[in-house]
């Protein structure tokens, strides 16, 4: 699905270069879009998006994808920073191949991680080869 489909509020619409390369996006517009990976295969889809509350930051989706034959569909944690937004496509890329996303750390609906736990967020983050800044993305609720 494309970010515009789901653009039910017309926010996309219109932008200062007329060119609809989105600055601010609606949490529900990224909900349901696919991901598409090197070889322009399908990654999976997008079924959530975590925020920082405390600085308002987004810094995961949670992919849903299809592991192949062997493996039944498994959630990712992808950082925001390791999407890119494909405008002339209007899609997102990840920079991995669907058999390097098969190794990747994967949860289940009834097994979420901690997300607040700082060697998930290295783990996480070192797999993807973004930088993970606990200041930057996470603050401690204690």
């Amino acid at each position: 699905m494309l970010y515009l489909e789901k653009d039910i509020f017309g926010m996309l619409r219109y932008n200062k270069k007329n060119d609809f390369s989105p600055q601010l996006i609606g949490a529900n517009t990224l909900i349901g879009n696919h991901v598409y990976g090197q070889n322009n295969e399908d990654l999976g889809d997008i079924k959530e998006v975590m925020f920082d509350i405390h600085t308002g930051k987004l810094c995961y989706v949670v992919l849903l994808h299809d592991g192949g034959l062997a493996d039944k569909e498994k959630l990712l944690a992808v950082p925001w920073q390791a999407l890119k937004l494909d405008n002339d496509n209007k899609r997102y890329v990840l920079n991995v191949d669907s058999a390097k996303l098969d190794s990747a750390p994967s949860f289940d609906t009834s097994h979420w991680p901690n997300m607040e736990d700082e060697k998930w967020a290295d783990a996480i983050h070192s797999f993807y080869g973004t930088f993970f800044k606990r200041s930057d993305s996470m603050h401690s609720f204690m």
